[in-house]
This record gives C-alpha cells, sequence and structure tokens, in this order.
C-alpha cells in the first residue's frame, strides 16, 4: 500500500473524494450518499487496478470490445458498469461482463436485453439513458419516450430498472448544465412512485469531471468521473 502513496492516480481519486464530500455536505445530503463510478476508457488494467487497490469499488467502460479485451484481465473484485451506446446483437457480450447496463436508450434494445437475460438465467440491473439536453449528438431517449421504456421494463421479465442516467451538455453555461440535470431528477421524482415488482428508483446517475458539483447539487446520487482520476484519454 506504501507504493500508492505517492501514485497520481490515487492522489487525483482522493481529491475527487475530497470535491464529492465538499459537494454533499453543500447539497445538504448525508456524506457517502453519492456513490463514484471510475470510467476506465482507454485505461488499461494495471492503471484500474492501482484505482481498485486505492478503494475504487465501480468501474464503467464506454466501448464493448475494448472492454471484451481489457476486463477478464482484472484480478481485483470491481462492480462493473456499461456506460456507453450498446447495439442490440451485443447485448449477451455485455450481459456476461457488466454487473449494470446504464445506457439503455430504447424499446428494442430492452427487448434484446430482456431476452438474452432470460437465456442465461440472470435478471439483468439497468438503468435508462434519457437525453435532457435535446442535443442530437447524445444518445437517450427523450421525455416523450421515456414513458413507453419504463412501461415495457414494467411487464419484462427479466430487467430490473433502478433508475435513470444522463449526460449533460457539454458547455460552460453552469445554468444550462444544471437545467440539464434538474430535468433528469424531475423525470425520476415522477416515476419513483411507480409501483412494479422490477422497478426501484434508486440510482440517479449523473455528472462526469468537468460537472459532478453541479450533478450532486441537482440530486445525483451517482456520478460517472474518469479525466478527473486518470488524467487525459491515452
Amino acid at each position: 500500500m506504501n507504493s500508492l502513496l505517492n501514485d497520481p492516480i490515487c492522489n487525483n481519486l482522493a481529491r475527487v473524494r475530497e470535491r464529492i464530500a465538499r459537494a454533499e455536505q453543500a447539497a445538504g445530503v448525508p456524506p457517502g450518499t453519492v456513490k463514484l463510478v471510475g470510467v476506465t476508457k482507454t485505461r488499461p488494467v494495471q492503471e484500474i487496478e492501482t484505482a481498485i487497490s486505492a478503494g475504487l469499488k465501480d468501474i464503467g467502460e464506454n466501448r464493448l470490445q475494448e472492454a471484451l479485451a481489457k476486463l477478464p484481465g482484472l484480478r481485483l473484485p470491481v462492480t462493473r458498469h456499461f456506460i456507453g451506446h450498446l447495439q442490440r446483437n451485443k447485448v449477451r457480450d455485455c450481459l456476461g461482463l457488466f454487473d449494470m447496463i446504464q445506457s439503455v436508450d430504447s424499446v428494442r434494445l430492452a427487448e434484446a436485453i430482456d431476452e438474452r437475460a432470460g437465456n442465461q438465467g440472470i435478471r439483468a440491473r439497468v438503468l435508462i439513458e434519457v437525453n435532457t439536453s435535446g442535443e442530437e449528438s447524445k444518445f437517450g431517449v427523450d421525455e416523450d419516450s421515456l414513458k413507453e421504456l419504463v412501461e415495457f421494463v414494467a411487464g419484462s421479465g427479466n430487467i430490473e430498472l433502478l433508475g435513470l442516467m444522463t449526460v449533460g451538455p457539454l458547455t460552460g453555461d453552469r445554468a444550462r448544465v444544471a437545467a440539464s440535470f434538474r430535468a433528469l431528477k424531475k423525470l425520476f421524482e415522477k416515476y419513483a412512485s411507480l409501483k412494479a415488482r422490477n422497478i426501484r428508483m434508486e440510482i440517479l446517475s449523473m455528472g462526469m469531471s468537468a460537472d459532478f458539483e453541479i450533478a450532486i447539487a441537482e440530486g445525483a446520487n451517482m456520478i460517472r468521473v474518469g479525466t478527473a482520476i486518470f488524467g487525459p484519454r491515452i
């Protein structure tokens, strides 16, 4: 453990945790409310294991092919989140590698997940990705399509919906970023009261390296942070 004391990743992780703690305090939520997912896209196994050794408990990957080549080499236990766009023909591989899929964005994808999860004898834990910024470059359902997707999942046999996810707009306009997160919180609260055996609205996943303090202020209890922990992408 002493060899980790001066490691840049460990130091960065400690600073991120301090920022989370300050943001939690400012938001008036109990310490430890916000779960940190370290985004490990493009990062080698050695760096990921360094972060895990320093206490990181959750990691997120954007690219399935990269993850398939890399994650089987991890020797340390960690919860794995898939946070990128998922194609229907890749669902089986994704379910075999990840503990949660955060990026369900269509009924057709949910149908494929339900079928594959049934074939594999598992219950798929998912979040629905919502496009709250209105940017065409981003994936995610819009508010009108969300109802149909939630209703499908509510009637599915092999999916467990645990919450919602969004990616904030890439802008320096803090008010616009906050509005995007506030919109997801409103939708989260709307569906939190839905009575279905396989829906438990517990996770509000929003905020990344550049905006996670804003996300926490708007109600996030899960953030996805890569650059602030691991440095610029390789």
